[in-house]
């Protein structure tokens, strides 16, 4: 029987040692282990969870160990992650087989000098915040992990949530509130500083609150095979609780635990596909008609390429781009699940298809992002961003723009998307394309939709409030020529 606690060791190595994408980490575990379900499930919120609440658990030993967290050796760091991470988010499973487990993984990766030392540690946070039994049957009383439940482009986030982690505020917290918030939920300072700025303190924390939830997996109805009522009903006799989101008449929220992606009704039919209500909005927004000629200008993996197909009841012509070709031929895959015959590949960078060029009475800019809005989605996002980075990915968003522009026809539309909150990236390219573009100007939606539009006219998503992943989206409107 193989030890999901050192297989979670393992990939947790490769993050910190190597600074390997979490998800691409796991996947490697996986693939050399052969674990049973429950298991991966444990396996999955190990790694996740201790990546997403690094610094959380780096103040914990801060406080406890005489060395700081950062002058531990590397992997020991990792082994006491494991631990904390047990004891102060997962409530299925008991402090003492949390302690004990931990103390174990130290022996068998060279720290046996140091297995009192991790004893110690633990049993002395466990004294501080002691724990409320009874326990829930440990990770056998967990729903299925993510790479089970969905998509490679949808999450890789936590399956469950653990304890509330209210353990932190029994040790002495900073009282600087950027510090503080940062500290208890598990964020970057200048994050924390960023949002505080836009929306307050109070509804900081309530969006740090909502980053750390498992997310929520909505699929959006092929029209063309299926319908909403079907699909429910066919859910309904596997016991799969779904909801219907308002304004989104394609959207269905599935609750609870639901397995296999792949083994849902309908999947192999092409009934449905994965997609946050959100990302649904945008194509909405967009708004394609049959027989148009649309460009999606960043396509991959094909969303909102496959959702434009189907509002045009696959007539007319995407030309889905992506400089990636190994993320074009995951469009493909979709797009032929889907049945989808009006999508062709175009590979290469969209700042340089001269063809193109006043062709589409619609263009989609899907812009690449930073992805802050998504932030449950992707456990290490948090820490792989900088400000710095944030500037440099802002200039290619308005380089991406600027050539997408020259796409429309006369009087065509093109809507601007990103899955990120960061102003940079959204309100400030578009002021100055519109400030470079005096032909071009924001058309506020016509169509009714679950955010309310700004007194600009363009949309943002906020994910504590409207319950779906952070977005910004606007529509802009060419001027016809004289």
């Amino acid at each position: 029987m193989q030890n999901p606690r050192q297989i979670a060791f393992l990939a947790l190595r490769e993050v910190h040692r190597r600074g390997a994408f979490a998800d691409a980490a796991l996947d490697r575990a996986f693939s050399n282990s052969q674990l049973n379900d429950l298991d991966r499930r444990l396996v999955t919120e190990l790694v996740y969870g201790s990546v997403r609440r690094m610094r959380s658990i780096d103040f914990i030993i801060d406080k406890l160990a005489t060395k700081k967290s950062s002058q531990q050796p590397p992997e020991l760091r990792t082994i006491l992650h494991l631990g904390l991470y047990q004891l102060e988010y997962l409530n299925q499973i008991p402090p003492s087989a949390a302690v004990n487990t931990t103390v174990q993984l130290a022996k068998e990766n060279g720290f046996s000098g140091l297995s009192s030392f991790v004893n110690g540690l633990l049993r002395e946070y466990t004294r501080l915040t002691p724990p409320t039994p009874p326990y829930q049957g440990g990770a056998k009383s967990l729903p299925n992990c993510p790479e089970e439940a969905e998509t490679k482009t949808t999450s890789n986030s936590p399956p469950y949530q653990g304890g509330a982690g209210g353990g932190l505020n029994s040790l002495k917290l900073p009282e600087n509130p950027v510090q503080r918030l940062g500290i208890i939920h598990s964020f970057p300072d200048w994050l924390i500083e960023l949002w505080i700025e836009q929306i307050g303190e109070t509804e900081t924390e309530q969006l740090c609150e909502w980053f750390n939830q498992s997310p929520t997996i909505d699929l959006r109805i092929n029209p063309l095979k299926s319908s909403i009522a079907q699909i429910e009903a066919a859910f309904k006799t596997h016991n799969i609780s779904t909801s219907r989101i308002p304004n989104l008449p394609q959207a269905l929220r599935l609750n609870g635990t639901i397995g296999a992606i792949q083994n849902l009704p309908g999947y192999s039919e092409g009934w449905w596909t994965i997609q946050d209500s959100s990302a649904q909005l945008v194509t909405h927004l967009l708004g394609p008609q049959p027989g148009e000629t649309i460009i999606d200008a960043c396509a991959a993996p094909g969303g909102k390429t496959t959702h434009s197909a189907e509002l045009m009841q696959d007539e007319g012509t995407i030309y889905a781009c992506d400089k990636t070709a190994s993320r074009l031929k995951k469009l493909k895959e979709n797009a032929d699940r889907l049945q989808m015959k009006s999508i062709k590949i175009h590979t290469g960078d969209s700042r340089h298809f001269p063809e193109f060029v006043n062709l589409a009475d619609r263009v989609l800019l899907d812009a690449p992002c930073s992805g802050l809005g998504t932030l449950h989605r992707r456990a290490d996002a948090r820490w792989r961003h900088t400000p710095e980075n944030i500037q440099t990915q802002s200039q290619l968003q308005s380089e991406l723009l600027a050539n997408a522009a020259t796409f429309v026809k006369s009087g065509g539309v093109l809507v601007y998307a990103t899955c990120t909150i960061h102003p940079l990236e959204n309100e400030q390219v578009i002021r100055s394309f519109l400030d470079s573009n005096p032909h071009w100007q924001i058309e506020p939606p016509t169509i009714d939709l679950p955010v309310q539009p700004s007194p600009e006219g363009w949309v943002k998503v906020w994910p504590h409030r409207h319950h779906m992943d952070g977005f910004f989206m606007v529509r802009l409107k060419q001027l016809k020529k004289e």
